[in-house]
């Protein structure tokens, strides 16, 4: 198991992009979260196998179709034992 933390830079905020993050999420069973932060970037910390969080990262290039991702910032970090996947807000 691994943690990363991911940063999603773009127009992120306002266009489902929290919701599609944790339905994909949930999908590939990971566990964390994910949040819109003040600077208009998405924050997500996800934890699980190192086959889905590489799913999870590759999706947050795309998003959701309304959303226009600039860049991924991708992070490793100690494990939290997250319970499930969450929107924080």
């Amino acid at each position: 198991m691994k943690h990363i933390v991911i940063r999603v830079v773009g127009r992120v905020q306002g266009v489902s992009f929290r919701a599609r993050t944790r339905d994909k999420a949930l999908e590939l069973g990971l566990r964390g979260f994910v949040r819109n932060e003040p600077d208009g970037t998405v924050l997500i910390e996800a934890e699980g196998d190192q086959d889905s969080l590489n799913s999870l990262v590759q999706w947050c290039h795309e998003g959701p179709d309304s959303a226009q991702v600039d860049s991924v910032m991708v992070d490793e970090a100690e494990i939290q034992h997250f319970a499930g996947f969450v929107i924080q807000r």
